[in-house]
């Protein structure tokens, strides 16, 4: 087999028509997600009842000139003292590449913000939420440290399972009376301490106009149509459950996830052209499976990801820090994507996968009829890889979530779990499903432009590969598109 790569499709005029195809169907389905991200997000933690938001104990960075700025008490952080502001609650945490975009846009405006002329003055406070995994230390050494590209010139408090602080003197987790299981949130309140914005990602796609609306509009104490309330979140089997649909369907949505969303399509797509050649050639053993069967294979993908993922934080939280791991971990699948892709694109993709195949079979028995050519396998792997490319995103929503739920209660623990997993397998069988029905149904066209349809593929995947390196890697560039 000719292993050589093949330079002569970038002559060809269906590739760079392939080329323009991808662009549009790459923006189409990125703002898709993005909207269904926005929609979802936007109404997590909401509550019909407005009321002021819990006040909580945190202690701060205490550095002098910075954390000093606001009213301390022995280098703690009172909220309720900051009443007669305009306060930006910022919660995030080290290892979330969403929230450094915050962090990006609050740096741009903070200045602005201080020098508005309205009769409540806007203060920012940024608070670390993962401290479950994150120390007090690492967080100081981020974002504390003026020599790190981090550094956050405003106040930074450490949250924590004891700082809300109940009229009853009772305390409470303030990711559980905020609903900040998924990061980042950020939260405008007004000076008498009512919620007036929220914002769950740091793309947002009105490029911050809403929030910044609210903050001028607190600004100038005329913001009490704004206002609503934060639910807490419900510790009742049922709640737990609810609050792992959410996550799931934001996890799926995610902003590192929706750069591979088009190339998982598109691969769905280009996954059964060849069928019928690949069965005369005896490389097909049966049918194809079936549009859900694919779909469970790559929801099963998703959750063997997590389930691994889950061991490590679990088993070895005490040996590895995985602080910064993951995001190199979805820097490094990006890169393998756009590779990926440009072999595809030039001919060499059928050597790699069989490549990698030969590996995998090293570990499996002989015994099964997919051994030559495996789409399920093939979809397996390719919700790994999903999961993968988003877990940068991903994991500031779940990991915290697992470790709520692992104090909150046993029962509590097993229906959080099988919500969360319910529902990123659910939509993983949807969108594969929805995507080979379309397929079933163009298949005559589709398998007359089986080399357009792959080129797509290679473009997709590529696009997916630098959109996600740098959404990773250059909030700057990010932000300039955005904002």
């Amino acid at each position: 087999m000719n292993a050589s790569l093949d330079f002569s499709v970038l002559n060809q005029k269906d590739t760079w028509k392939a080329f323009g195809i991808g662009i549009v169907l790459f923006c189409i389905i990125g703002f898709a997600s993005l909207s269904l991200f926005g929609l979802s997000s936007s109404i997590y933690g909401v509550s019909d009842q407005v009321e002021p938001v819990p006040d909580f104990i945190a202690p701060s960075m205490n550095r002098t000139g910075v954390d000093d700025i606001i009213p301390l008490n022995n280098g703690s952080l009172q909220l309720s003292d900051l009443r007669g502001n305009v306060v930006i609650l910022d919660f995030m945490a080290i290892d979330c590449a969403n929230c450094h975009y915050v962090q990006e846009y609050i740096n741009q405006n903070i200045e602005s913000w201080g020098n508005l002329q309205g009769n409540y003055s806007v203060m920012v406070v940024s608070i670390a939420s993962w401290y479950d995994y994150e120390t007090f230390e690492q967080i100081n050494s981020t974002f504390g440290d003026s020599d790190s590209d981090k550094y956050m010139d405003w106040p930074v408090v450490n949250g924590g399972s004891d700082t809300i602080v109940l009229e009853n003197g009772e305390r409470g987790d303030i990711v559980e009376y905020y609903s900040a299981q998924l990061l980042p949130l950020a939260l405008v309140l007004d000076h008498e301490g009512f919620v007036i914005a929220k914002e769950s990602t740091g793309t947002p796609l009105d490029g911050w106009s809403s929030f910044d609306n609210a903050i001028e509009k607190a600004n100038m104490g005329d913001a009490e149509e704004l206002r609503f309330g934060i639910k807490k979140s419900d510790r009742s089997i049922y709640g737990v459950f609810i609050i792992g649909l959410f996550l799931g369907l934001l996890v799926y949505f995610s902003p590192c996830a929706f750069p591979v969303l088009p190339s998982y399509i598109t691969y769905t797509l280009n996954l059964g052209m060849r069928e019928d050649e690949l069965r005369e050639s005896g490389k097909l053993i049966g049918h194809m499976p079936g549009p859900l069967a694919m779909g469970s294979y790559a929801a099963l993908g998703q959750l063997t990801f997590f389930s691994i993922i889950g061991v490590i934080i679990f088993g070895l939280s005490e040996i590895f820090n995985l602080s910064g791991v993951l995001h190199d971990i979805a820097v490094a699948i990006a890169l393998l994507l756009i590779i990926l892709g440009g072999l595809m694109l030039l001919g060499w993709t059928s050597h790699i996968l069989s490549g990698v195949q030969n590996i995998i079979d090293k570990y499996q028995t002989k015994e099964d009829n997919d051994e030559i050519f495996t789409p399920r396998r093939n979809m397996y792997l390719w919700g790994i890889g999903y999961s993968a490319a988003s877990v940068d995103c991903t994991a500031a929503a779940v990991f915290p979530f697992i470790g709520w739920l692992a104090v909150v209660g046993r029962v509590e623990f097993i229906f959080g779990l099988m919500g969360l997993m319910i529902s990123v397998s659910f939509l993983m069988i949807a969108v594969t499903a929805l995507v080979s029905m379309g397929r079933q149904a163009m298949i005559g066209y589709l398998r007359s432009s089986t080399g357009l349809i792959k080129a797509i593929g290679s473009w997709m995947m590529m696009f997916a590969g630098i959109g996600l390196f740098i959404y990773l890697t250059e909030p700057e560039i990010v932000s300039t598109i955005v904002f």
